[in-house]
């Protein structure tokens, strides 16, 4: 397992075990925990719990500081708009992937259904469209299935 993956984990953990969704991370403590340096912390952070993927982060900088991090809850219909909006007008290939990993996670979508957008939404599939409009094809077609398959 990657660092990232274990870092990831270790949050994901701290999120699961929170009584109100909240995670508070010492990043030097959780570094030294986990035996790598606050650096990688903040690009975890930065790269898995984001706004479209469903998280509020705050951080507090100086002595005591501090990162909160908010699992971000909602009912079916306001989650699938969210991710519909998060989309935009353009996606490329891997951010569509992490869209629907996120999903699953959520159990807002089953994993054969992932796999059936995923091959929809490929390079190989829009290999037909031009490079410069690739992405903004990748982006109306993965809102019109999320729409259709999880409203």
């Amino acid at each position: 397992m990657k660092i990232t993956d274990i870092i990831a984990h270790e949050i994901l953990e701290m999120l699961d075990k929170a009584e109100k969704g909240t995670a508070e991370i010492q990043r030097n403590e959780l570094a030294s925990a986990i035996g790598c340096v606050p650096s990688q912390i903040n690009y975890v952070i930065t790269s898995r719990f984001t706004p479209e993927q469903g998280y509020i982060v705050e951080s507090k900088r100086g002595g005591g500081g501090y990162i909160r991090i908010t699992r971000v809850r909602y009912d079916k219909p306001t989650a699938v708009m969210h991710f519909v909006n998060s989309i935009g007008d353009s996606i490329d290939s891997a951010t569509a992937r992490v869209f629907l990993e996120n999903l699953i996670e959520r159990s807002m979508i089953n994993p054969k259904d992932a796999r059936l957008i995923s091959a929809a939404i490929s390079d190989n599939c829009l290999k037909i469209c031009p490079n410069e409009l690739r992405d903004k094809l990748r982006a109306a077609i993965l809102k019109q299935m999320l729409t259709c398959t999880l409203l």
